[in-house]
């Protein structure tokens, strides 16, 4: 055979792999590389294949994932890639029903260093009940993976993304750099244990719009080193609510700077918007955060700060927590309490909560009793009306 012809045949070979949309944006669909859309056979090396092709590609390129199920196991998806990469998922990702195929990898499906990415679109299932009855049942449980995980991402924006059924968090970003979500909706049971909905960590830049969260924890989850994060038009409820920590898990923590939580609806959550951390030694703080515009519907605790949180109330740490609470502003938040105390803030004994508003609240109890307000070590200032009372020191 001829080199013209050697050339020739390795491209047709390529070409059956991928499908040239344009000049200049090529298409690999995971089909093409061996994935069956049966829910069934392993698809794993078939879409960390298609992956790798589209990485390296010169010209944008897309993974497309079509209708159908695919099985996929513990997977990485490893960047940076040469150009803008876009993952289309028109169908649905299944995790193997074996809840212990995963080991201790703690990860589902990881996009680790990737940068200019897109995930859009699909239903991503952990099929996790098996793992929930474990965990509850007491018996010897893996630790369980997250869903979706972002770690050292750059650039990248999540869009029309659904996820069932995680064994822990839905969807997390460590690390992170501009990153916008959008339209996701994030589903498991309401009494599905340490289901985390959407968590961020040590990152910055990151918005999140338009979505809806149903789970058995945190609906947001926003941990140390989270700054510059803006949430908006979230719909949360069941679950416990949008959470800044727990913190002061160790000594040397990172701080939470620059949080907005606005136009957002609360739902039956355990908790509206709330602050906790742990009543130990810290660097760690919390600064310029705002709560605004939020409707509670039946929400128990809808405004609270926790700095004894120890949700097990058992060897909790006696000491008094060293994260400094200042400047957070709660501002127009209305609707229904299903808890009389409405307003509780409970800061730590040697670190006041201080530079706190209070702006046009009005929460009430839903059992026609008034609703009531708890400070400890709060200071701060009330403007408009305030239901239940303030009781803030100034």
């Amino acid at each position: 055979m001829t080199k013209t012809n050697i050339t020739l045949a390795l491209l047709f070979t390529l070409l059956t792999f991928i499908d040239v949309s344009t000049s200049s944006s090529v298409v690999f669909n995971v089909v093409s590389f061996g994935a069956k859309p049966d829910g069934v056979t392993d698809s794993t090396a078939a879409f960390l294949n298609a992956w790798q092709a589209a990485c390296v590609s010169a010209y944008s390129a897309t993974v497309m994932v079509p209708t159908g199920t695919f099985l996929v196991k513990g997977i990485t998806f490893t960047g940076p890639c040469k150009s803008k990469l876009k993952f289309q998922v028109a169908g649905t990702v299944v995790a193997p029903a074996d809840y212990w195929a995963f080991g201790n990898s703690g990860y589902w499906i990881l996009f680790n260093r990737v940068s200019k990415m897109s995930l859009v679109g699909g239903t991503f299932d952990a099929r996790a009940s098996g793992f929930w009855a474990c965990r509850k049942s007491g018996q010897n449980c893996p630790p369980g993976v997250r869903s979706i995980t972002f770690n050292g991402a750059k650039d990248v924006v999540i869009s029309g993304v659904k996820s069932m059924n995680s064994q822990m968090s839905h969807m997390t970003l460590k690390g992170c750099t501009n990153v916008a979500v959008r339209n996701i909706k994030l589903v498991a049971p309401g009494n599905s244990p340490n289901t985390d909905g959407f968590g961020v960590q040590s990152s910055t830049g990151i918005t999140l719009t338009g979505s809806t969260i149903q789970t058995g924890d945190d609906c947001v989850s926003i941990g140390p080193g989270s700054r510059n994060f803006l949430i908006s038009k979230l719909n949360c409820g069941p679950g416990h609510g949008v959470s800044i920590g727990s913190l002061a898990k160790t000594l040397n923590e990172d701080g939470v700077e620059n949080v907005t939580v606005s136009n957002s609806v609360f739902t039956g959550t355990t908790n509206g918007v709330r602050i906790k951390s742990w009543a130990r030694a810290s660097t760690g703080f919390v600064n310029k955060v705002f709560f605004q515009n939020l409707i509670m519907k039946n929400v128990q605790n809808p405004i609270i700060i926790d700095q004894n949180y120890c949700p097990t109330h058992q060897g909790c740490p006696t000491e008094h927590s060293g994260v400094k609470i200042s400047q957070v502003t709660y501002r127009n938040i209305q609707g229904t309490s299903a808890t009389q105390q409405a307003m509780n803030l409970a800061c730590s004994k040697t670190n006041p909560c201080t530079g706190i508003t209070l702006q046009d609240i009005k929460l009430t109890y839903n059992k026609g009793t008034p609703a009531t307000s708890y400070c400890f070590n709060a200071v701060g200032t009330s403007l408009g009306v305030i239901q239940p009372t303030s009781c803030l020191n100034r």
